[in-house]
């Protein structure tokens, strides 16, 4: 009997978990009116400890936690909490939809790592989909030359260090969970982020709000560190890479009904342009795929 995987399945999960980090980015904004970025991600640490550390236990992961401190799994990780202290900032001072589409460039980097490094054959039609994707998405953030900051440079920093990341996690063993890598990133950035607002932040007392918000924003930080990492875990990188695009199709749903940014002509052809292009991604994935015999 032969086990295949679902061809969407990557995919489906890319999607998830771009949704998830969409909503956490938008709780963390909202909570940095009145708090420094770095106390914000410390508190959103502890909030996703809380949350998940019982969520694990559940699961039934208690004799799996060892494995938070795996090698490969701190050095992805590590990755992660680079990323996200340069996207906190960034996050902080520009509209959502900009410091997004700036962050666009991961798949791209991704897939020429995971070509370097893996031997994954991506094929020039399939790098040029992805690239209509990439200008999908500029097309969508519409970013202007008043966001070519500091706090673009560290958005840019963002996106280098998540495509680290995601290709760091290919080399984790099959046997480690993924919500154990994702608990183990809610801890390492939390460290992180705690010892950068010691040195350069002022402590402020938050507010019931921004509890509430953090909170939130924590537990669908989980979602979006267990689903990212399982997309690339069950879906070839060429396949699942693309629908990482999703994560401005979703910053400009945040921006329209939570800051009240309505897009434009340009940008709802940029949301079709991202979606066309990773469903032909897929569709060619499928035809070269061999029919499993019986």
């Amino acid at each position: 009997m032969t086990t295949t995987h679902h061809p969407l399945r990557g995919p489906l999960f890319m999607v998830v978990a771009t949704c998830s980090y969409v909503i956490n980015d938008t709780m963390m904004k909202l909570a940095t009116v009145g708090l420094p970025p770095y106390e914000v991600l410390f508190l959103r640490g502890v909030a996703a400890a809380i949350w998940g550390l019982p969520l694990l236990l559940l699961l039934g992961y208690g004799r799996k936690l060892p494995m938070i401190v795996e090698r490969r799994v701190l050095l992805r990780n590590l990755c992660e909490m680079g990323a996200i202290l340069c996207y906190i900032v960034a996050l902080s001072h520009m509209p959502i939809a900009d410091a997004s589409a700036l962050g666009q460039v991961t798949p791209l980097l991704v897939l020429l790592g995971a070509s370097i490094l893996f031997r994954e054959k991506i094929g020039g039609l399939r790098m040029a989909l992805i690239g209509l994707g990439f200008i999908g998405a500029v097309m969508v953030a519409q970013p202007t030359m008043s966001g070519i900051s500091i706090y673009a440079v560290l958005a840019l920093a963002n996106a280098v260090l998540c495509a680290a990341r995601d290709i760091a996690g290919r080399r984790i063993a099959a046997e480690v969970p993924g919500m154990i890598v994702a608990m183990s990133a809610v801890f390492v950035v939390l460290v992180g982020s705690g010892l950068v607002h010691l040195f350069t932040e002022q402590w402020v007392m938050p507010t019931m709000s921004h509890v509430l918000l953090l909170f939130g924003s924590a537990l669908f930080l989980i979602f979006g560190h267990f689903f990212i990492f399982m997309a690339y875990r069950v879906g070839p990188t060429g396949v699942v890479a693309p629908f990482y695009y999703f994560f401005t199709f979703w910053a400009v749903l945040s921006g329209l009904f939570v800051f009240g940014q309505f897009p434009n002509a340009l940008a709802f052809a940029g949301i079709a342009l991202v979606v066309v292009s990773g469903l032909i991604i897929v569709v060619l994935d499928n035809r070269r795929r061999p029919v499993p015999v019986a």
